[in-house]
């Protein structure tokens, strides 16, 4: 039975409407005065508020507000003996559901309610889903909080409910196979073998026998059979890793065995029929190279682009923070933190090695330090360190730092001022005067 709780001065009209609701099949919880109504409301468990918009000790979008600041998915129906347009159009720009003005039709009001729990439960229910898709992410160590890693762990959580291929494409140390593992662990796959190849590491001419497996006897050397690596996932998931690098001799044989579910392992003449998911990537263009187009498009049923660590830098201190405990765990010591100074230099750093390169920077960083703050000389990045031949003079290093800088704060800020001079801990003047120092445009880093 759902739950609504109703506030208003005056009791008649409280008790009218318990009778009512009730009536309407409604668990009906009543409040004459604001501290009553916020003391019902941690009790939860409420679908629904109806709240008179003036009260003896406050006016029902006040109540509203703090009704919300408990329960952000209450939707509140505000009623009111005074209906204007100004009101009607303030409540619901602070977040009201519905409006009714007294006398109402009371089969207008069960309507509202009717609707308004509706898309409490739905957006309850969305939260919900997200939460669990967040944990179930986070479970597979998928970490960031920024626009494009919302993006991947989307798609990421939507794929892993199919069996369609998946291919995914980044920079070398983005983390694509951390990804390929997630789809496979997310999957109705999880329970079955999980296989992962790189095709760049393997000559040629020993590929298909790879793949394909063979009998005793099929080539010189081959003195027992071998299941290849498709029998071996058989059920799962095969990753086949820097694809790209496939001869096109063997992107015709793999396309078919694709297309068929079954193949010939070398020196057999009986076909083997697998059930296998395929999860490939690279770090390559593979349209604009030499790769058959017809084989790419079997792949590429949903792409996903993992972003380089330059392109989220508002995910490292999540990422360090991670890095930093993991390592603590492998190391069976205590977690070490960053000093700001250390935090700052990591996020400047251009990162060619994305996100590898982050953690073995971390790593090297935990092993070296003495202390349980790690400062910023021991972040040893190419490039930075103390005895780089190029250092340069002061004057020029803080050019190039306060530069370098503000162009990160507004990457990370979206060029918003406002939230950039939080970040910097700068008053607003003072940021812009830098920013036209530098001839930097906050309106080039808005993203529409």
């Amino acid at each position: 039975m759902e739950k609504i709780l109703v506030v208003d001065d005056d009791l008649n009209i409280l008790k009218v409407l318990r009778m009512r609701l009730e009536l309407g099949g409604y668990a009906v919880v009543t409040a004459s005065e604001t501290h009553e109504a916020k003391e019902r409301i941690l009790e939860g468990g409420f679908d629904i508020a109806l709240l008179d918009l003036r009260l003896s000790e406050a006016n029902g979008i006040d109540l509203m507000k703090s009704l919300r600041e408990i329960d952000p998915d209450l939707p509140v129906i505000i009623l009111t003996a005074y209906g204007t347009i100004e009101s009607a159009v303030e409540a619901m720009k602070e977040g009201a559901y519905g409006y009714l003005t007294k006398p109402f039709d009371y089969r207008d009001l069960l309507v509202q309610i009717h609707h308004g729990i509706e898309q409490s439960r739905l957006s309850r229910e969305v939260k919900r889903l997200r939460s669990m898709m967040r944990a179930d992410l986070e479970g597979q160590n998928i970490i960031g909080e920024s626009e494009s890693m919302m993006q991947v762990s989307q798609v990421v959580a939507l794929a892993a409910g199919t069996d369609s291929n998946v291919f995914i494409s980044g920079e070398s140390g983005t983390g694509k196979g951390m990804i390929a593992k997630a789809l496979h662990q997310l999957s109705s796959r999880k329970d079955q073998p999980f296989v992962a190849i790189n095709c760049a590491a393997i000559p040629a001419n020993l590929l298909e026998s790879e793949l394909f497996g063979f009998e005793k006897g099929a080539f010189t050397g081959a003195v027992a059979s071998k299941k290849g690596l498709f029998v071996q996932a058989d059920g799962g998931t095969i990753f086949m890793d820097e694809i790209s690098e496939i001869p096109i001799p063997m992107q015709g044989k793999l396309l078919k065995a694709l297309e068929e579910k079954e193949f010939y392992p070398l020196g057999t003449h009986r076909k083997t029929k697998v059930d296998v998911r395929i999860v490939s990537a690279s770090n390559k263009d593979i349209e604009a190279g030499n790769f058959r187009s017809d084989l790419f498009y079997r792949i590429h049923v949903i792409p996903i682009r993992m972003p380089p660590l330059r392109e989220r830098k508002e995910d490292i201190p999540l990422l360090a923070t991670y890095f930093l405990a993991k390592v603590a765990e492998k190391l069976k010591k205590p977690a070490k933190t960053l000093s700001p100074a250390a935090m700052q230099r990591l996020t400047i750093y251009p990162w060619p090695g994305n996100v590898r390169e982050l953690e073995n920077i971390i790593e090297c960083a935990v092993v070296m330090s003495a202390e349980d703050v790690i400062p910023e000389e021991l972040m040893i990045l190419p490039g930075q360190d103390a005895g780089d031949s190029a250092f340069k003079p002061f004057k020029e290093s803080k050019h190039d730092f306060e530069k370098n800088y503000l162009v990160q704060l507004m990457k990370i800020s979206r060029g918003n001022v406002s939230q950039a001079s939080k970040l910097a801990g700068k008053y607003r003047a003072d940021l812009y005067a830098l920013l036209n120092k530098y001839k930097i445009n906050p309106l080039n880093f808005r993203k529409e």
